[in-house]
């Protein structure tokens, strides 16, 4: 008798707790009853794979929903997503920089969501005027450098965009695969943005001759700076700061002085998902504090885009990253362009796309 009246109030402890947590989130209860009817999500995560495990656990500790995860690059989700049109393998999209989450939107690859959660955003810059994607963060794109190698090299190190053009660079630079990094992506278009379409691929033709590889993700290229295997990575600066917190302060993180783009890391919903409800309480739990703080401790270390998270603590030590510090990015046109631009910057390149672009 005394084991079926503890089972009875842990129940209630647990429907109690999860109501708490709907009141304070301002979430409708009968959204989370009919996620947990759905019993289980599937995620694609194109953020880090230790922030994607965190929030997926956490997710299932506090609604008792099945989740399961897979890792990979936007470029990745957008091409699969795309094959299964109408009949997507996964619910939802957890991570990874926007511009893939706009091209497959205007796809009709997304449904749209009116997340009331949405109203923590701190700029409503931060998700799609139909509700296709939220932010969840915002990384500042830039270069990493490795200071031991420029000084045994006797270079400096690079302090625009067009300082990487310079010969003495030759085989020193990483960048990501624009085919399957989103990263890589966004470089295309800010460069687009502050330079012109046609400057911007004479540009990129430029870049290509001392690029040494093309990584397939776009933190690829920030995971061998310290170690002096890439003298000069172009990504995004919060892949730098893990790589020092992880002990290579060799490491030293630029803004371009003359301008650069960010990223929003975003999250979605498949259209045509199977586990709709369960889909659509992720998006809440994405944009609120129980998501977005566990990036801290997962290594992810991104300005984060809610104004009722705190900001990952590692960031105080690095006040020169100021996530303002950027160029107007212009989502409307990456959102009509970015495969436009792509399949030029390949065209340009011509036979010089090979075998460094990795895919693996």
């Amino acid at each position: 008798m005394m084991k079926k009246l503890f089972s009875v109030f842990l129940v209630l402890a647990m429907l109690l707790s999860v109501a708490a947590f709907a009141s304070a989130e301002g979430i409708d209860p009968a959204l989370i009853e009919a996620a947990k009817e759905d019993g289980e999500l599937v995620v694609y995560g194109s953020c880090e794979e230790p922030y994607l495990i965190a929030a997926c656990q956490h997710f299932e500790e506090l609604y008792g929903i099945k989740v399961s995860y897979q890792r990979l690059s936007t470029g990745e989700v957008q091409t699969k997503i795309a094959n299964e049109k109408g009949n997507p393998s996964a619910d939802v999209w957890f991570g990874g920089t926007n511009d893939p989450y706009n091209e497959s939107a205007k796809q009709g690859l997304l449904m749209a969501y009116d997340a009331v959660n949405a109203s923590h955003l701190v700029n409503q810059n931060y998700k799609d005027p139909e509700g296709y994607w939220y932010g969840i963060y915002k990384g500042i794109l830039g270069f990493m450098v490795n200071n031991e190698e420029l000084t045994r090299l006797g270079l400096e190190a690079p302090k625009t965009w067009d300082d990487l053009l310079k010969d003495e660079y030759k085989g020193l630079i990483w960048l990501s695969n624009p085919n399957t990094a989103g990263t890589a992506k966004l470089v295309i278009n800010t460069l687009v943005q502050i330079k012109g379409e046609e400057e911007a691929m004479k540009y990129l033709v430029e870049l290509d001759k001392n690029i040494a590889q093309y990584t397939k993700s776009g933190s690829g290229p920030s995971k061998k700076v310290g170690v002096g295997e890439c003298v000069i990575a172009i990504g995004f600066l919060h892949d730098g700061v893990y790589q020092i917190l992880q002990g290579y302060d060799n490491i030293g993180l630029i803004i371009p002085a003359d301008g650069t783009a960010y990223e929003i890391g975003s999250t979605a919903i498949f259209e045509g998902c199977e586990h709709e409800s369960a889909a659509k309480l992720w998006i809440e739990y994405a944009l609120s504090p129980d998501c977005v703080e566990l990036a801290d401790d997962a290594g992810s270390y991104q300005f984060l885009v809610i104004d009722n998270a705190q900001q990952p603590a590692a960031l105080a030590n690095f006040p020169d990253l100021d996530p303002n510090n950027t160029i107007e990015y212009d989502f409307e046109d990456a959102k009509n362009n970015t495969s436009k631009y792509v399949q030029e910057y390949f065209d340009a390149l011509g036979a010089a796309a090979d075998d460094r672009f990795k895919t693996e």
